[in-house]
């Protein structure tokens, strides 16, 4: 039974993995569909898709799923109906949370939401009230190994990065959302293999978690957003503890 027991474990564990994959390549494929609706199939000539497509990358997505979604993008029935959307969220203790969407159904998606986030003591916030304690900015992380930091530095300021933060184990970069690609290209081409490269949205402010309960909180709201089908992307000014 012992053995029985273990094996049944080993099948439950094998398939949420499975789902979790299958759920992040289908968030994915959305994003995709949406970048080539909107600019083609051709990635040199679609710089949306060009940061799509390394998220993809990333996530270690088959090919197949990709081109499966751009062709639905630029002809196939289905891109059409998706819109994006951004909700803006107050969790407990103050934690502010910004929520991106892909949807095909914006009022079933924000009566959904709506009650997720009322279910796990959070609140809805008016527009602007949480994306001012944001800024969009490109973030790179690039582990030590790929690179010494005057080599990194030297490529860095030829490409006009804002900001560079040398950490324990990785580099930490920031730029302008519309200088992000040009960087990473740069820092590829320079033969700089990056662990983080994306445009995403960072606080201002932070807000850090200390109390048992409220980083049990927090946590389970950010994770019941992150598990909806709906929502590509969720970030916090929550600071949690090692």
């Amino acid at each position: 039974m012992a053995g029985h027991s273990k094996w049944a474990n080993i099948k439950h564990t094998k398939r949420a993995e499975d789902a979790k994959r299958s759920k992040i390549f289908a968030k994915l494929s959305r994003e995709v569909m949406i970048a080539a609706r909107d600019g083609g199939g051709d990635p040199e000539a679609n710089p949306r898709l060009r940061m799509v497509l390394l998220k993809c990358r990333q996530a270690n997505m088959p090919a197949d799923n990709i081109d499966r979604a751009i062709k639905r993008g630029i002809g196939e029935d289905g891109a059409d109906n998706f819109e994006e959307l951004i909700y803006e969220v107050f969790g407990e203790h103050g934690v502010a949370i910004l929520v991106e969407l892909t949807t095909d159904n914006r009022n079933r998606t924000a009566s959904e939401i709506r009650r997720l986030v009322g279910k796990n003591g959070g609140s809805m916030a008016s527009i602007g009230s949480v994306t001012h304690l944001f800024q969009r900015r490109g973030h790179i992380v690039i582990p030590k190994t790929a690179a010494g930091e005057d080599r990194v530095m030297e490529i860095l300021l030829e490409l006009g990065a804002e900001d560079f933060q040398s950490n324990e184990e990785t580099y930490e970069v920031l730029t302008d959302p519309q200088s992000f690609e040009a960087v990473y290209k740069g820092l590829e081409s320079g033969g700089i293999q990056c662990d983080v490269a994306h445009v995403t949205w960072l606080p201002y402010v932070k807000m850090p978690l200390n109390e048992a309960d409220a980083i049990s909180r927090t946590t389970q709201l950010l994770e019941a957003l992150e598990e909806h089908d709906d929502v590509k992307e969720v970030y916090t000014n929550a600071v949690f503890p090692e």
